[in-house]
């Protein structure tokens, strides 16, 4: 599990001061690369050999509104490392109230070429994602 953190800026907001639907995906990507960085990798890399994790499906549950300006932290785990594909899930928190939830999501990200055609992932970056929960 990686935690990242970000502050919610009030481009994030509607007219009510409360986090846009939406960009929990966003944060939700954040958190991703953020979980590639610390452990040894990134997504830049891993493009630049001709390997992308498009998202294939995406799902988000919202609890409770983060609002403008709120430090969030966002919780990203691989939950599932299958030969071409990872699993994502994400939990959400307002800095300082650990016990509240905002947000749970998941995404499902197939891995593929440069030709867009599905391709195992590589050993070194099935090691990048693993995880104690993944399942193989």
């Amino acid at each position: 599990m990686v935690e990242a953190r970000l502050r919610v800026i009030y481009g994030d907001t509607d007219q009510m001061g409360v986090v846009y639907y939406a960009n929990y995906f966003r944060y939700f990507e954040f958190a991703r690369s953020e979980y590639f960085r610390a452990h040894g990798g990134s997504y830049r890399e891993m493009e630049s050999s001709g390997l992308m994790l498009p998202v294939a499906e995406a799902s988000c549950a919202y609890k409770s509104p983060a609002r403008y300006d709120d430090v969030l932290v966002i919780r990203a785990t691989v939950s599932e490392l299958r030969r071409a594909s990872v699993v994502f899930t994400y939990e959400l928190f307002r800095e300082g109230e650990p016990r509240t939830l905002l947000c749970t999501g998941r995404t499902l990200h197939a891995c593929v070429g440069r030709d867009g055609k599905p391709t195992r992932l590589p050993e070194s970056v099935a090691r990048l994602l693993e995880h104690p929960n993944a399942e193989p």
